[in-house]
């Protein structure tokens, strides 16, 4: 089995050079994703394409492997390719035609031909000859050469025929880590989601900064989201998690600050403490998911106001986008189930906040502060590479039990997505299986039978650890996860 791996349009134009450093970084990071998801591949670099060629302890692994190379920065597009040898154009249309038959029925086509190498026909000759050989031998709706339905493509490279099938979509942008690192300012949100892929998606090698004003329980699911972006977007590099306590900061504006003006001014204080998380990162420029006029902290006067508390630069992908956009986009990368069960903190409430803020004003609440508040929660925060979020919710988690073996009498709660389910279905001869996604277990789980123990189960048992834990902490005691061994 192979894959031909097109480059993103941007990539193309590039100069010789920088094309040349983006494609040898993206081949990397082929290599290392499926290396650490124990997929056996061979990436090949090509001026103007990767090759990858499954071997053969991974041929039965097609699913995942499109899965992934549909989720890595800097691919436009893969086609899949069959590679067989030929004696002549008779030949050709006779595999050509098994390939195609089935999918040709009812449908307009046209033949595309790229040849290489010394034979007896051009590319346009061999094109309308297994054009016309389709044509007469399939129930197809014909040759259309302007707007076809399906578009047959195939290679002659010396006596090589190159079958392309399955031209699918993939994540395009750069590749990881063709610009320099970011420090997200993650909520769990829609908006912090959403600015984050968008980063990752550009080639930015993005960390997570989360300023705790809820919690544990808040802390959690901010912990899912972000792991989940990380895992499924950038895998091939590591990042660190930072989680800072600010409620000590957000408590002194509530007691000193001009109720009016807390809003601003709490942003700022944000500004500022991933600012000096950043430093410790060697980081330059921070990420929101700010939106202009979104709410009232985010007018273009308040947003200048709230840039001047720092000299790094803050990127706001999302400065554009409505909110339908945003949760549109959210359902698309897969952050809206997170979104929709996050708590929000919105850790000050003005009654009439200020949209056009002026600098000296907020300057002259803010000296009511105690800035040395700033550098301790920094200096306290728990900074983690992301991959120890798993370690992590072990560790959080030590009172939830973890079992392979299952009791007699229990019940599994597979809280995966339903495509995650269609997939991979989970199928226990002895024990009862109830589907309930993970966004929806904290709504739906106080209605089921109390008498009965439960056991969270997910791929990898992150989501069932931390959501079991969510429900210990809200008194159902009897929930579990199940870990099947391997």
């Amino acid at each position: 089995m192979q894959f031909i791996i097109r480059l993103h349009p941007e990539i193309i134009v590039k100069s010789r050079s920088v094309r040349k450093r983006f494609t040898f970084i993206l081949a990397g990071n082929i290599r290392r994703i499926f290396k650490l998801n124990d997929l056996s591949v061979e990436v090949r670099q090509f001026w103007d394409k990767l090759t990858l060629i499954v071997n053969h302890r991974s041929i039965d692994k097609h699913v995942e492997i499109v899965d992934l190379l549909q989720r890595i920065p800097g691919i436009d597009q893969i086609l899949q390719v069959e590679e067989s040898t030929f004696t002549d154009l008779d030949d050709i249309c006779q595999q050509i035609k098994h390939a195609w038959q089935p999918l040709l029925v009812g449908k307009s086509f046209v033949v595309r031909v790229k040849r290489s190498g010394k034979h007896p026909f051009s590319s346009l000759e061999a094109a309308r000859y297994v054009g016309g050989y389709l044509n007469q031998n399939c129930d197809s709706q014909g040759v259309n050469l302007t707007s076809p339905d399906l578009i047959v493509e195939f290679e002659i490279n010396q006596h090589k025929l190159i079958q392309r099938h399955n031209r699918i979509k993939c994540l395009g942008g750069m590749p990881l880590p063709t610009q320099d690192e970011v420090l997200s300012l993650m909520s769990g949100g829609y908006d912090s989601g959403v600015a984050t892929y968008q980063m990752i998606r550009r080639g930015a090698r993005t960390h997570f900064c989360f300023f705790n004003l809820g919690g544990r329980e808040h802390e959690i699911g901010v912990k899912q989201v972000s792991y989940y972006l990380w895992k499924r977007y950038s895998e091939s590099h590591r990042v660190k998690f930072i989680a800072v306590d600010f409620a000590p900061v957000v408590a002194d504006i509530l007691e000193n600050v001009e109720n009016s003006q807390m809003g601003v001014v709490l942003k700022r204080m944000m500004v500022r403490a991933a600012s000096q998380v950043a430093d410790k990162l060697n980081i330059n420029a921070l990420l929101t998911g700010e939106s202009l006029g979104k709410v009232s902290s985010q007018t273009m006067t308040n947003l200048s106001v709230i840039d001047k508390a720092t000299d790094k630069l803050i990127l706001r992908p999302l400065i554009c986008m409505d909110k339908f956009e945003i949760i549109d986009q959210a359902k698309h990368i897969g952050t809206e189930d997170f979104a929709k069960i996050m708590p929000e903190y919105c850790g000050v409430i003005s009654r009439k906040p200020t949209t056009k803020a002026e600098l000296a004003k907020i300057e002259m609440e803010e000296s009511k502060l105690d800035f040395g508040m700033i550098e301790r929660v920094v200096g306290e925060a728990k900074m983690r590479d992301i991959r120890t979020i798993i370690e992590d919710a072990e560790q959080e988690t030590e009172f939830v039990t973890e079992v392979d073996i299952l009791p007699r009498n229990s019940i599994v709660l597979d809280i995966r997505s339903a495509e995650e389910q269609e997939e991979a279905p989970l199928a226990l001869s002895t024990v009862k299986v109830q589907h309930i996604p993970f966004f929806k277990l904290a709504t739906q789980f106080p209605s089921l039978p109390q008498d009965k123990q439960y056991f969270l189960y997910c791929d990898r048992g992150v989501m069932s650890q931390l959501q079991a834990l969510l429900l210990h902490e809200q008194g159902y005691d009897q929930v579990q996860v199940y870990r099947p061994k391997a």
